[in-house]
């Protein structure tokens, strides 16, 4: 039985050792990985998120923790791969061309990766191209744009009418967010969600592929 609560106050704190020695003993006990991945650290980081969103925490206590999740996913990693029953919705994620900032994307990643997606960071400057090669590349489900700049937020439209002419609008959900970006021109350009914070794009995403 994965003790949550173990795992949720060692994220809090962001104690990298106590995460690994954690999910080390869950592994020696004969826990599954995929469920020491979901009922200790994925639920873990959802609490993490959901202080988050209520403004009881901030940014910095959000990526101390996210770095403990990622020491404990680091053990997990080789172990899940070799089992099917792992394969994890894949998202393409990326800061859009011209712009070049990168804080709130990497804070959106790691809450993805917190929620047990499986991240492909673009980093910045990404234009619409690289997009459309990674997802045929990756398969993936889920292609996340943010801007910060309102002179670049442009580009998501362009990105997103690129995706439509490249066919791949279909069976991609697109969300954006940063700063200038609002629901409204979410809508008005065609992106499927907008998320204004990291832990609303988790909620937002799950809710696109209706997990």
């Amino acid at each position: 039985m994965i003790d949550q609560e173990k795992f949720t106050q060692a994220l809090f704190k962001g104690s990298v050792e106590e995460v690994k020695t954690y999910v080390q003993e869950a592994l020696e006990q004969g826990e599954k990985p995929e469920n020491i991945l979901t009922q200790g650290l994925i639920k873990g980081m959802d609490q993490v998120g959901l202080k988050f969103k209520n403004g009881e925490i901030y940014i910095p206590e959000v990526l101390v923790a996210a770095r403990a999740m990622h020491a404990g996913l680091d053990i997990l990693k080789p172990i899940l791969s070799k089992s099917d029953s792992s394969k994890a919705v894949k998202i393409v994620l990326g800061t859009v061309k011209g712009d070049l900032h990168d804080i709130g994307k990497n804070l959106v990643g790691m809450m993805l990766e917190g929620g047990g997606f499986e991240v492909i960071d673009l980093g910045i400057d990404v234009p619409p191209e690289k997009f459309i090669q990674a997802v045929k590349e990756h398969g993936a489900k889920v292609v996340g744009m943010s801007a910060l700049l309102t002179t670049t937020m442009t580009q998501m439209k362009v990105t997103i009418e690129a995706m439509k002419a490249a066919r791949l609008v279909n069976g991609v959900k697109m969300i954006v967010g940063g700063a200038p970006v609002t629901e409204a021109f979410a809508k008005q350009i065609g992106a499927d969600g907008y998320a204004p914070d990291a832990a609303s794009a988790v909620e937002k995403v799950k809710e696109l592929l209706a997990l």
